[in-house]
């Protein structure tokens, strides 16, 4: 059963390059509600524990490296649907391969420097919201 929140993180590359406003207009505009949001700067323990689920691929040190290098921002978002209709709205991982409008293909510039995170399931919305808000934090 579908579930109403999902998670999304903006990502070092997307904030570096002042596209943190637009990719939250763009979030708004497309039905989500913000229930929760922070910004942050993750350390290596932090973004190792994030991606632990990874750490037996080639990839995941340059991953830990990328999302340590400069702040991103949290947030958990809501609407009917959430993780469906949020991974149509950032699109494709690669931005070259992204839909015309979505987010992945107007701020994104590779496949590594994808501008967002957003969940790829319920189950992993759940988890990845839990990790970085409390409930005190959820409105």
């Amino acid at each position: 059963m579908a579930t109403n929140r999902t998670f999304t993180m903006i990502k070092p590359d997307a904030v570096a390059n002042g596209h943190i406003g637009a990719i939250l207009n763009d979030i708004t505009a497309g039905g989500f509600k913000i229930v929760a949001m922070k910004y942050v700067h993750l350390s290596d323990t932090t973004a190792g524990n994030f991606y632990a689920v990874h750490k037996e691929r080639p990839f995941y040190g340059e991953l830990v490296q990328f999302m340590t290098s400069g702040p991103i921002v949290a947030a958990i978002l809501e609407k009917e649907n959430a993780v469906e209709d949020f991974r149509t709205l950032i699109g494709a991982t690669d931005p070259a391969k992204a839909d015309e409008g979505t987010i992945r293909n107007k701020y994104a510039k590779s496949i590594e420097a994808n501008a967002v995170h957003g969940s790829d399931s319920d189950e992993n919305a759940a988890i990845e919201g839990d990790f970085f808000f409390s409930q005190f934090e959820r409105f």
